[in-house]
């Protein structure tokens, strides 16, 4: 092969891998995004579980305090 020949194989080379190593950055990006949603949903769920299940379990009428006024008044 001519030197020019292998420095564009080369040139080619080193395009691919960089264009690689950005999607890879950009999917690492999307991964750790999705994991805090991920780690914020799970929060969120156990705080709903443990309201359903602990305390007032057969209770689920809230107290009259906490009660909205009906849509009449």
């Amino acid at each position: 092969m001519k030197q020019q020949q292998l420095e564009d194989i080369i040139e080619s080379l080193e395009t691919k891998l960089a264009f690689q190593e950005d999607t890879i950055e950009q999917l690492n990006l999307a991964l750790q995004n999705q994991q805090k949603q991920l780690d914020t949903l799970h929060y969120q769920f156990k705080l709903i579980r443990a309201k359903l299940f602990d305390g007032d379990a057969g209770n689920a009428v809230a107290p009259q305090e906490q009660e909205t006024p009906p849509p009449h008044y």
